[in-house]
């Protein structure tokens, strides 16, 4: 990255504390994270690591107890709920394990869903859906309904839902951990094609056999990260 360029993400002693029952649970402590635009960066780690919570802290579902967080050049830390949220519709693009598909909505309707939110007129939301279906190879199901999709199928849906609105940022969850090899692997190349033409991703992963897609793997400990690899 060049001293000019700001990096994507800046994470500054970032700490997450969960307080129960007079329990205090250190989530997340002393993390120092740096992203820079167009990186793909995996975040592995052993189960209760805090994986979960850093992604919800990058993508503004939460916030952090203390420590700065800079995104694309805005401090987001200490926003409200609301601002919170329109940034999140406009910056993050997210591809969950679960797929989060709406039931009851066409492929169609659930890709659309973020620009809906924006008030974006429908001309310019339909070819924006159509785009972004087309990159993961699912334009000709867009009048079908995630029940009568493979688990696969879903999940390249929901990746076109999270890029449809061309967020700086696709926050990837375990994107592949409800899905067998053949389809995780075909998602995990979709991931490496949009990176090529420019993405920004940060992946959750698990599966050490993934983190060869990125260039670079941090992984978390006890809530701190205690190593980094270039791949």
């Amino acid at each position: 990255m060049s001293s000019q360029e700001e990096p994507l993400i800046l994470l500054e002693d970032i700490q997450k504390v969960f307080y129960t029952d007079e329990i205090e649970t250190h989530a997340l402590s002393g993390v120092q994270l740096e992203v820079s635009k167009g990186e793909f960066l995996s975040i592995s780690g052993p189960s209760g690591c805090g994986k979960s919570t850093l992604l919800s802290l990058l993508g503004l579902l939460d916030t952090p107890t203390s420590g700065q967080y800079t995104l694309n050049g805005q401090s987001v830390a200490q926003l409200g709920f609301s601002q919170r949220a329109r940034i999140r519709n406009r910056e993050i693009g997210f591809i969950f394990q679960s797929f989060n598909l709406i039931g009851d909505l066409t492929v169609f309707e659930n890709v659309e869903l973020p620009l809906t939110y924006r008030g974006m007129p429908a001309p310019e939301r339909k070819d924006r859906v159509g785009t972004a279906l087309d990159k993961v190879d699912m334009s000709h199901r867009m009048k079908h309904y995630p029940s009568q999709l493979s688990g696969g199928q879903q999940q390249r849906v929901a990746v076109a839902r999270a890029l449809v609105g061309d967020p700086s940022t696709l926050l990837a969850d375990e994107p592949t951990g409800n899905l067998d090899s053949k389809n995780g692997e075909a998602v995990m190349d979709i991931l490496t094609n949009l990176h090529s033409e420019g993405a920004s991703i940060c992946m959750v992963t698990h599966n050490p056999e993934f983190f060869r897609f990125a260039q670079r793997t941090v992984h978390l400990f006890d809530g701190k990260i205690v190593d980094e690899q270039h791949h």
